[in-house]
């Protein structure tokens, strides 16, 4: 068993657990707020930089308890300043992040699960499949792990987007979990309208989601026009089809500032069309929503590639001619197989 595995961490715990613990070990619940404090804001990497507590407590603490984030194994770096991150988890799964900076803002990429079960033809993580679900703490650290390494501050303007590797929808109690606490001004400290969870358009899921209290943003990927084109793509849709799909989307409750964001993966010869562009703005016509057009990135082992970025433009004027809000998005770090789609753990280390 892996030293890290035999001691409970701490990263995931909420604040109304952590006051537990301590009373747990005869302690004063405010004990609890001090750990929050120390874990989350002061983003202490031991328990012995929690020097607020008693020499005694942390002793005690360390005798069961860690504060672990996941290991780096590798970095990839990109020309255009991205990085991808290769982390080791305790029972050896691996997961990858992306880190984006920009001169005005720094986003990441966040995983949900190691692998993915939902097996979309164009996506490189459905390669490898389902593994596991992440914890809400492997979430979190892979927030705290590389806003460290790369010297990125507390209250900095910072995005996270539910968009790496696996369906965040799958494991939905840690991802609210961890939402909680990242979102939390007293926690890690991102403020909810720089959160995104990105979906494949898990019904049930999406109705669920739309009840919690702490809710990030929602970005759905729809990639196609019509069902049966979708089906050929994604085949959650033979469960969930889009009549389905977009009536939990009309029934959802966006709060004044809010919209859904709609991805649509462009294929070239495949989902591109200008009858796909129009097909795509009658199923968006009634909605608030914007579209994200993100031209495939490709790679090995799988048959699609971008279309020409004419094709591309065309697509997006015939959705802004029917006033749909339309961006065209160029993925970052496709390089370093750091871009949409592209994270499969490509170079990991065996």
């Amino acid at each position: 068993m892996n030293l890290q595995e035999q001691y409970e961490n701490l990263l995931g715990l909420n604040l109304q657990e952590l006051e537990n613990l301590a009373a747990g070990f005869g302690q004063p619940r405010y004990r609890g707020r001090q750990i929050y404090h120390g874990i989350y804001v002061r983003r202490a990497r031991d328990l012995a930089a929690l020097s607020d507590l008693s020499r005694e407590f942390r002793s005690a603490l360390a005798s069961h308890h860690s504060i672990a984030y996941p290991k780096v194994e590798r970095e990839f770096a990109s020309h255009d300043g991205s990085v991808r991150y290769l982390f080791r988890l305790p029972d050896d799964n691996r997961v990858e992040t992306v880190y984006m900076p920009e001169e005005d803002r720094t986003t990441l990429c966040l995983s949900s699960q190691v692998g993915c079960a939902l097996d979309c033809r164009f996506c490189f993580t459905a390669l490898l499949g389902a593994r596991r679900n992440l914890t809400a703490g492997e979430i979190i650290g892979q927030v705290l792990a590389v806003t460290t390494a790369q010297n990125v501050p507390r209250g900095a303007r910072l995005n996270l987007v539910f968009m790496g590797m696996g369906e965040p929808m799958l494991n939905l109690p840690q991802v609210t979990s961890a939402v909680a606490i990242l979102a939390d001004p007293k926690g890690v400290g991102v403020t909810l309208r720089r959160i995104t969870v990105s979906t494949v358009g898990i019904v049930p899921r999406i109705e669920e989601f739309a009840q919690i209290s702490v809710r990030p943003k929602l970005a759905i990927s729809l990639n196609a026009s019509n069902d049966q084109q979708r089906s050929a793509l994604m085949p959650i849709n033979q469960k969930y089809p889009l009549a389905d799909l977009l009536r939990v989307c009309r029934a959802y409750p966006l709060r004044p500032w809010e919209h859904i964001t709609f991805e649509y993966v462009l294929l070239d010869g495949v989902n591109d069309s200008d009858e796909d562009a129009r097909r795509v703005a009658d199923l968006l016509r009634d909605l608030r929503a914007k579209v994200n057009l993100i031209p495939y990135n490709s790679g090995p082992n799988l048959p699609y590639r971008a279309p020409r970025f004419e094709r591309v433009v065309a697509f997006q004027k015939i959705l802004t001619d029917r006033r749909i809000p339309t961006f065209i998005r160029i993925s970052r770090g496709q390089d370093i197989f750091a871009a949409c789609g592209q994270l499969s753990l490509e170079g990991q280390v065996a």
